[in-house]
């Protein structure tokens, strides 16, 4: 639950298990359809097999959204059948709704979104648009997605969204935003909630004038919010029964203090004499040092192909370091995977220096062929 503030008072409020997956032959689920058609099933209905691509969730209603507010839904799309899924076009009945896809051509297991966004600029009142996506041969087929919403416009959002953008892991942020009422001069935000606790928000006591309401509204992303990509929305609860609810989208992509990439580093084919170089990157939000680079199996006083490994890493202390990694390749043959540990004075708490507590890992795989 998200903590809300007011000035002067406290607070307000505050795996799945492994599965079998089987795809089916798409071709035998429409021709089975239309011969059902002699017994008085239309072949049209072939088209369900599209709808299932979308896990039947073929409808989304953005509710009460203030004027300039982002309003944006992602719908999932799977194959789950044999065959590659075409997708030729995506379009949208309305202008209030933008469609966009992901990817038009998916393999089978593979994902892709469309995502829309509804226009809370060019458009008041209550709009509902009808998204229809077009499958292309041999499997042809339509699926209509009901997109509606309610663009009101006596609340106003400056800007229309909260987003944090880059954030260094530890260390926070905040993001303040206008919500302006035009209307009753006892309108008010009564709570904001959230089901994301990495999120706190706190409310400047409003401004009131000819039935005109302004708030200060500060969001803070906690400290303790983990590293990744954070989409999620707030829901302002205001003393308006007929439009009590009104959402706001945030943003943020929590970065750590220090990261490697790439995570796993192919080598490709060498013979026995060959060498190879290449290099991973170590990022970090603060200048740093490169400490020890060095093989997992070397640190354990074990491991032959260990000692074809060589690094060299740099002294100075910056955000960006490029590490070239050379392989050398002995008498012995095969395929070789070796752990590289590579470690920094960067610490996971960004106000202090000190050794990492855990090194950054790249897995190094390359193969060795006889003469």
């Amino acid at each position: 639950m998200t903590q809300v503030k007011r000035e002067g008072d406290g607070v307000l409020a505050s795996t799945e298990g492994a599965v079998t997956v089987r795809f089916i032959a798409l071709k035998y689920i429409i021709l089975f359809v239309c011969l059902a058609g002699v017994w008085g099933v239309s072949c049209a209905q072939a088209e369900e097999w599209a709808n299932r691509m979308f896990d039947n969730h073929l409808e989304y209603d953005f509710g009460n959204l203030a004027r300039g507010a982002k309003a944006e839904h992602r719908f999932k799309i799977k194959n789950s059948f044999e065959e590659d899924i075409h997708i030729a076009s995506v379009k949208s009945s309305c202008g209030c709704t933008a469609p966009k896809l992901s990817k038009k051509v998916l393999a089978t297991g593979e994902e892709a979104e469309l995502i829309v966004d509804f226009d809370t600029v060019k458009f008041k009142g209550s709009h509902a648009a009808t998204v229809t996506v077009a499958f292309a041969p041999p499997f042809s087929a339509e699926v209509r997605l009901q997109i509606k919403g309610f663009v009101r416009q006596d609340v106003v959002f400056s800007p229309g969204r909260i987003e944090f953008g880059q954030v260094p892991a530890d260390e926070g942020a905040t993001e303040n935003i206008a919500v302006t009422y035009a209307g009753r001069e006892n309108w008010e935000i009564a709570d904001v909630r959230s089901a994301n606790s990495n999120f706190e928000v706190r409310l400047r006591e409003p401004s009131r004038s000819d039935g005109r309401v302004e708030y200060d509204m500060q969001v803070r992303l906690k400290k303790t919010a983990p590293t990744g990509y954070i989409k999620d929305q707030l829901t302002l609860v205001t003393n308006d029964q007929s439009h009590q609810f009104i959402p706001i989208t945030v943003e943020a992509s929590v970065v750590p203090s220090v990261s490697v990439s790439p995570t796993s580093l192919h080598l490709g084919v060498v013979r026995p004499g060959e060498s190879v170089t290449k290099q991973v990157v170590v990022r970090g939000t603060s200048p740093f040092r490169i400490v020890d680079v060095a093989c997992e199996q070397q640190k354990e006083g074990s491991g032959e192909s260990s000692s074809c490994f060589k690094f060299a890493p740099g002294e100075q202390q910056r955000k960006l370091h490029i590490i070239p990694v050379t392989f050398t390749a002995n008498e012995s043959t095969g395929k070789i995977i070796e752990t590289i540990q590579i470690t920094t004075d960067a610490s996971p708490d960004s106000s202090a220096v000190a050794p990492a507590a855990q090194p950054l890992k790249v897995v190094a795989h390359v193969e060795v062929l006889d003469e």
